[in-house]
């Protein structure tokens, strides 16, 4: 039994949809079909969850909502025209958007949910519909049906143990099950969105529900790519990977897994394999929890980069010998309801890397005022306009002068290194670069590992 899930390019437009439809047809094993909201069509385009967004927040403000809504409703529409199941859906989904739209705003983050849900709610109803109309048998599976049971408040839902076991009934179903992603429900009914890659993530939770031989991912590239295909052109392709490569490439900003999405999947031992809706017959990307012969040949499986990171340097002589000042020195960072990303250290000085976004202004001088006179520091400051570069690989650990090979590759193009950080797994090294030269420290990481094996 095959779990399989479609991303928002999949199923943008009535000819995305068929070739899904092309796609289940093909395999009897893929019984379970877990789609997003419908995605852009083209540049110029917008997504259905982003105008779903502009509707929740103009309701919020007490405007009128009726242009938007329309413009939703609209987008179904032109779906179920070209799929020839307009008159079968439309007005349920059309129903079913109004109702949400006049939804309590009481609590804003509850109502939110229930307006963001509608895209990928409504899609899957209507690819259900395409499927029966086809004459594949197949349902529209509600997740509160199937038991999605979740905790946490909204917009950061978190699977209940509960939900495997009322998931793992869905293996007895017959029929093609379609499974809108992105939210579950609360024990009390309360409708609850999962965070960033929410249908990656609901995708995953069934997986592991039904305990699937394989959950596919198909999106609109072919594999996931040694480096950013905008940055490197025809990068290498990566066929095999591991579910902690993937994770901390995820977090360094790949676009094709949020970091927490494979969770599900990782703690329930269920292979994971990326795949081209436009391209099915392709070799994909197989993440699984082993490594590959591929690793020997490969130290760095990808490098990834991501902006948006500030550090904090704290100088203080003998700071070494001062029992407790590391855990005083996060918990003013808690304080201010941040959470760390790196703390590379050294025995006077240390540094803690944090995202940008987490910072105001005001936290930013409460911090360090604090840290400037109650921990009696030489020196504290703050800097910003940083991009973390990371290179990882199961193969490195096994590979002598990895970090020497990095080092004098950026060092060539004249790159300054404001930080390395190495985890004790020794997966992924980190380094951090100014943001002006992100994709410069790619390119140069790139082709010393890459380019430059190639050619010999």
């Amino acid at each position: 039994m095959k779990v399989s899930k479609f991303g928002g390019t999949s199923v943008a437009s009535g000819n995305q949809i068929e070739q899904l439809a092309n796609i289940i047809s093909a395999d009897p094993e893929r019984r379970i079909v877990v789609v997003s909201a419908p995605g852009k069509r083209d540049d110029s385009d917008l997504k259905v969850t982003d105008m779903l967004i502009t509707l929740g927040e103009k309701r919020i403000k007490g405007e009128s909502v009726e242009d938007v809504l329309a413009q939703v409703v609209e987008r179904y529409r032109t779906i179920a025209q070209e799929l020839g199941v307009e008159k079968t859906v439309m007005e349920n989904i059309e129903a079913d958007l109004q109702a949400r739209a006049a939804f309590s705003v009481e609590d804003e983050g509850v109502f939110m949910d229930q307006i963001k849900a509608a895209g990928e709610d409504n899609n899957a109803k209507l690819i259900a519909a395409y499927f029966h109309h086809t004459g594949m048998k197949a349902s529209y599976m509600n997740p509160r049906e199937a038991g999605l049971l979740v905790s946490g408040e909204a917009g950061n839902a978190q699977v209940l143990d509960d939900a495997y076991e009322s998931l793992a009934e869905l293996k007895d179903r017959k029929e093609i099950l379609v499974f809108p992603g992105f939210f579950g429900y609360k024990k009390d009914g309360q409708l609850v969105t999962f965070p960033r890659g929410g249908s990656d993530i609901t995708g995953a939770i069934v997986a592991a529900g039904v305990n699937a031989e394989l959950y596919e991912n198909f999106t609109d590239v072919d594999s996931v790519c040694v480096a950013n295909p905008k940055v490197i052109d025809n990068p290498e392709e990566i066929q095999r990977m591991t579910y902690r490569e993937m994770r901390e490439l995820s977090y360094a900003g790949f676009a094709v897994f949020h970091d927490v999405a494979l969770i599900p999947a990782f703690r329930h031992g269920i292979p994971v394999k990326v795949k081209n809706t436009n391209n099915p017959e392709g070799k994909g990307t197989l993440i699984t929890a082993e490594k590959s012969e591929a690793h020997d040949l490969y130290p760095i499986t990808g490098i990834a980069a991501d902006s948006g990171f500030s550090i904090i340097y704290v100088r203080k002589y003998l700071m070494n010998r001062e029992v407790g000042f590391g855990r005083r020195l996060l918990e003013m960072v808690e304080d201010e309801g941040i959470s760390y990303e790196h703390l590379p250290s050294g025995i006077d000085d240390t540094s803690v890397v944090l995202r940008t976004s987490e910072f105001s202004l005001d936290s930013e001088n409460r911090l360090l005022t604090r840290i400037q006179t109650e921990m009696d520091v030489d020196d504290a400051y703050i800097e910003h306009g940083f991009t973390m570069l990371m290179l990882v690989g199961e193969g490195m650990k096994e590979t002598v002068g990895i970090a020497a090979q990095a080092t004098k590759a950026l060092s060539k193009v004249g790159i300054n290194i404001e930080m390395i950080n190495q985890g004790p797994s020794e997966v992924s090294l980190a380094f951090a670069v100014k943001e002006r030269v992100g994709d410069e420290a790619i390119k140069a990481i790139y082709d010393e590992f890459y380019a430059k094996q190639l050619n010999d």
